[in-house]
């Protein structure tokens, strides 16, 4: 079917172009030959004539000489006899005499001897057909020279000219159509060039587009057929790894989702079937079931912010925040699971507000990732230390673990979805991406460098809030909010949705 298409295009927008250029440069040499050589004629014709009428009009004018003798001795000698006949015309248009000796029979049509007669030339040229054969004939006029000679006409068959003509224009359509199957030859080489290469990469990707992702094509040659060879296999490649990535994630999601289900399951069960349990138990149960449970909720809402991410529906509530207060948050929550699991985690907090305009939950939820996947690739023993700094008109949050990792290889791809560096750790491998997204939103940048085997750092930059001299207010706390004499208050400690209850609005900059 392609190379029906293209080589019908071809035919009608390349060959057929070519054709019509040629045609046209047929047409316009067959005019001009016989144009020329009719005027070659012509001119011959009337350089003849002129010598025979200025004889004749000497004759004429000499009284000494008998003009019927004379002018029958010219008619009947005439030199070029072989290559034209010369008649005498009298003042009736009746031919008196011809150089071939024999008077034309019946009524001889002569257009171009009554046009001779009233042209201010005395000359007048007819083409066209005389006893079946084409001819050119030339009338010339000779006023009143003689009364008994009113015109000569001089008659030239034109076959040999014609002949000539045909001739000169088959050499000329032999040479298109030489032109024209040597553009064919080469055409469908090249055509052949581009219709078989497209038809092993339609088939190629048709077997790619099925699933086999195995499939590539051989570059035969340096253009852009080689070119998109490459690009099919490599998109091939590409696709290869995302459907590796994607039955990893889906493998590591099923085993991260049904571990908290068998340990939620499992206690249901226990706490369910066992009528005389006690109390510790039941509260080491319950437990166990709310912080699978939260865990799960965790891990769902992971992936409806990833779902939302790749269909570009994620949408980000921005306020003005204070982000050390949500980062506090967030190693709140991990520091009892970093003591249980037999992991330091350290964070000196500063005495400093840093305002950010943004989503307070989603900067929270990457604060939350990152420090989980701290804790997850570090092993019992190891220490990760959460920092912060300004600099400049930015804040600087630094995540360390002295965990097992990255390899340098992969470290260029551990913010793609669904990549994992180490599958024997647990995790679904869309946390990073999503963080890193949710920070590219607010105008920051995440960046992770790691050396393997001593641990990794995990760098988050967002830009602090703006603000300008005459906007800069402090808030007001209320009386029963306000610290005792012997307690000291640091801002960024503050929760800024107590601030916005407190003083019934948002908190001024």
């Amino acid at each position: 079917m392609a190379m029906k298409k293209i080589t019908r295009r071809w035919l009608v927008n390349g060959l057929g172009v070519i054709f019509v250029i040629l045609l046209a440069i047929m047409v316009a040499f067959s005019f001009g030959v016989r144009s020329f050589y009719y005027s070659s004629v012509q001119q011959i014709i009337l350089s003849r004539a002129s010598v025979i009428s200025t004889l004749l009009q000497t004759y004429a004018q000499d009284s000494s000489v008998d003009f019927s003798m004379e002018l029958q001795n010219i008619v009947e000698t005439f030199e070029y006899r072989g290559e034209m006949e010369l008649m005498a015309i009298d003042g009736q248009g009746n031919v008196m005499i011809t150089s071939s000796g024999f008077l034309p029979e019946g009524d001889l049509s002569m257009p171009d001897y009554e046009e001779a007669l009233a042209s201010p030339t005395g000359t007048a040229v007819y083409e066209g057909e005389m006893n079946g054969e084409h001819i050119m004939a030339v009338s010339v006029a000779m006023g009143s020279a003689n009364e008994a000679l009113t015109a000569t006409r001089y008659v030239v068959s034109l076959e040999k000219v014609d002949d000539q003509i045909l001739f000169l224009i088959a050499i000329i359509g032999l040479v298109c159509l030489a032109i024209i199957l040597f553009v064919v030859f080469s055409s469908s080489y090249f055509i052949n060039s581009i219709v078989n290469p497209v038809s092993q990469i339609a088939e190629t990707a048709r077997r790619i587009a099925q699933g086999d992702f195995g499939a590539r094509l051989q570059k035969k040659n340096d253009d852009e057929i080689g070119e998109l060879c490459d690009v099919i296999n490599y998109m091939a490649e590409e696709l290869a790894n995302s459907e590796k990535l994607k039955n990893d994630f889906i493998s590591s999601v099923s085993h991260e989702l049904r571990t908290p289900l068998t340990a939620i399951r499992g206690w249901g069960e226990t706490m369910l079937l066992d009528q005389d349990i006690d109390h510790a138990t039941l509260e080491t149960g319950m437990g166990v079931i709310m912080r699978e449970t939260e865990r799960l909720s965790d891990m769902v809402e992971e992936l409806l912010d990833f779902s939302r991410m790749q269909s570009g529906r994620m949408k980000l509530v921005k306020s003005r925040m204070d982000v050390l207060a949500e980062l506090s948050e967030a190693v709140i929550m991990y520091t009892e699971r970093a003591r249980r699991e037999g992991m330091l985690l350290i964070y000196d907090e500063p005495d400093i507000f840093v305002p950010v305009f943004g989503d307070r939950g989603k900067l929270r939820q990457v604060f939350i990732n990152v420090i989980d996947n701290a804790l997850k690739y570090s092993d019992p023993g190891d220490t990760t230390t959460v920092s912060a700094r300004v600099e400049g008109n930015e804040v600087v949050i630094e995540v360390e673990d002295t965990g097992c990792g990255i390899r340098a290889a992969d470290l260029p791809k551990i913010k793609q979805k669904f990549y994992k560096a180490n599958l024997t750790r647990r995790g679904s491998g869309i946390g990073l991406a999503v963080a890193d997204e949710i920070v590219q939103m607010h105008g920051g940048r995440l960046d992770v460098s790691s050396v393997e085997g001593e641990g990794t750092t995990v760098t988050i930059t967002l830009p602090i809030m703006e603000r300008s001299d005459d906007s800069t207010q402090i808030a007001e706390v209320p009386p029963e909010a306000q610290p005792k004499p012997e307690e000291t208050v640091h801002l960024s400690k503050l929760d800024l949705s107590d601030l916005e209850e407190t003083t019934g609005g948002r908190p001024q900059d």
